[in-house]
């Protein structure tokens, strides 16, 4: 089972559709008991930092102990920036479950990006299997991820500066775009999670 953790301010029933055309068993949880025995966790993410960090933070430390014991991660958009230690958007402290901090976009590009942009792969990795350099995903963002360890980086996008779109580390991945709005490139990706999930 897949659990979708809601905060109250993710697009939960988008992506637990997209989920579910891949013929995964997805639930849509609110509290740690309900997410302790998933075969995966998905955060997904529309909203503020600091806001978000406010619902997610009584569930920090079980969260931080079922992805500890192995358990497949992901983070999507918002939820892909509260896995880092700070924001640039707010005083909040992140999940810390990566190294480094979320940093705005440059002033030489209108914000929030809103839009389709082209991947850039900067390693393999199972999650993007079957995607390629120049796949298009669709972003709505002001901030983005700014890892301190570089090989966390699987890909990213040019929008006034390289715009890290993947990051992964073990069992743990993160995509600053909605794959739920990316069409059958979106739906491949979520598909691939979903596979290496042991249910």
């Amino acid at each position: 089972m897949i659990a979708i953790i809601d905060y109250g301010m993710g697009n939960l029933y988008s992506i637990k559709n997209a989920f579910e055309k891949t013929g995964a068993d997805v639930r849509i949880v609110t509290d740690a008991n309900a997410f302790k025995d998933a075969d995966a966790i998905v955060i997904p993410g529309v909203g503020a930092f600091d806001s978000a960090m406010k619902k997610i933070a009584p569930l920090k430390q079980d969260i931080l102990d079922v992805v500890k014991s192995g358990t497949p991660f992901m983070g999507i958009c918002l939820g892909m920036q509260v896995l880092f230690d700070k924001s640039a958007e707010g005083k909040a402290p992140g999940l810390g479950m990566l190294s480094g901090n979320v940093v705005k976009l440059p002033k030489t590009v209108l914000s929030p990006q809103i839009g389709w942009n082209e991947l850039k792969i900067k390693k393999h990795i199972s999650l993007l299997d079957g995607i390629s350099d120049g796949d298009f995903f669709y972003f709505v963002h002001s901030y983005y991820c700014a890892p301190k360890d570089k090989p966390l980086v699987a890909a990213s996008v040019e929008y006034g500066t390289d715009v890290t779109a993947v990051v992964a580390q073990d069992n743990i991945c993160g995509l600053q775009f909605h794959p739920e709005k990316s069409g059958p490139k979106g739906l491949a990706i979520l598909t691939n999670f979903a596979g290496s999930v042991k249910c």
